[in-house]
């Protein structure tokens, strides 16, 4: 008898749940019967940080168990608290799991991951000035065994070129095509990576004499901006948030991360150099720079660069709205960076170190 009562009490939740759905028009939508409610009603969150979760039943059907995800990964919860302990930050989709019976559904609510700490400030000291090309409009800047590869921008006057950075002479330089707007360089495997701006494309070279090898196309990334590699990977800005990871060798963009600070996510990373893990990205139009974990996307410090461009002359190229701080290379033997801006007549060799 007990068993007859469970299964008819079964029968009729089942029964009840197909009624309501039909009193929807049929429309089984699960954001119709439950949503997510967070503590506090916030929607931005610190990595790892714990909060109070609860799924509102909106016509108090009978649920089981719950679980929670982002990007697949479920979360752990403890009385009643999820631990956000993503290792990517930025936007995300937080997935509740509702067993009903002998089915489930999901339910979705968009939250932002942010850093757990504000990022730290760091200052520069000048090692070294050297001369620079007043002409370049400079996108890209990376060293290879001693030698300066140096990308500039404007279109009709894009180029890729070498530099003795001592000097400042050219010594090896090809014009871009005058329809495009050349951008981020990075060097891996003995080939030469070059973006274009917006015409959604870029280019491969043979670094040693510039023959071209071979032309690849964006993916879901919307422009081309910065470029730099860790070894393995590429990995390229392109004016938002998101900074995408690309194949060497197929060049298919295979995921993104985003970057934020411990209050917002940031969108305004423009040329990028690698150095121990870290990505250290100029601020589009600022006088400063970032420093950003290269798997999280947490902006962890910023680099104050205010100075720097008063030490600069100004020329017949110069544009006060556009000659902005603009190129970082890492020397890995002199352990220094080289920064310069667009059509700055200098070159300067720095020291970074946390502001007492």
């Amino acid at each position: 008898m007990k068993q007859v009562v469970k299964t008819m009490a079964k029968l009729l939740s089942i029964f009840g749940f197909l009624l309501f759905f039909l009193g929807c028009g049929g429309d089984a939508d699960p954001s119709k019967l439950f949503s997510i409610q967070l503590e506090g009603n916030k929607n931005k969150f610190q990595q790892n940080q714990q909060v109070g979760v609860a799924i509102k039943n909106k016509k108090e059907i009978e649920i089981g168990q719950v679980h929670y995800f982002i990007d697949g990964q479920e979360l752990p919860i403890t009385n009643g608290k999820l631990t956000f302990n993503q290792k990517t930050l930025g936007n995300k989709i937080l997935v509740a799991r509702i067993s009903l019976e002998e089915k489930s559904v999901e339910i979705q609510k968009k939250i932002r991951l942010l850093a757990a700490r504000a990022p730290e400030v760091y200052t520069y000291e000048i090692i070294n000035t050297y001369p620079h090309d007043p002409t370049a409009y400079t996108q890209g800047l990376e060293f290879n065994n001693g030698v300066l590869f140096e990308s500039t921008g404007k279109r009709g006057a894009s180029t890729l070129r070498k530099v003795n950075f001592e000097t400042g002479e050219i010594l090896q330089k090809i014009d871009l095509d005058k329809s495009v707007f050349g951008e981020g360089l990075t060097l891996l495997n003995d080939q030469l990576y070059l973006l274009t701006w917006q015409s959604g494309i870029g280019y491969v070279y043979n670094p040693s004499n510039f023959e071209k090898i071979k032309n690849f196309s964006y993916g879901e990334s919307r422009e081309g901006w910065g470029l730099c590699n860790d070894g393995e990977k590429l990995f390229k800005s392109d004016g938002t948030e998101k900074i995408w990871f690309l194949d060497p060798s197929t060049l298919e963009e295979q995921g993104h991360i985003e970057t934020v600070t411990h209050k917002s996510i940031f969108n305004m990373a423009n040329e990028l150099e690698y150095v121990d893990g870290k990505l250290y990205a100029n601020v589009y139009q600022k006088e400063s720079m970032m420093i950003i974990d290269a798997v999280s996307g947490a902006i962890e410090g910023v680099i104050n660069f205010g100075g720097l461009k008063n030490k600069v002359n100004k020329g017949p190229q110069w544009d006060e709205g556009n000659s902005v701080l603009n190129g970082v290379a890492y020397h890995k033997e002199r352990g220094t960076f080289f920064v310069t801006g667009k059509n700055w007549d200098k070159l300067f060799e720095v020291k970074i170190r946390k502001k007492s």
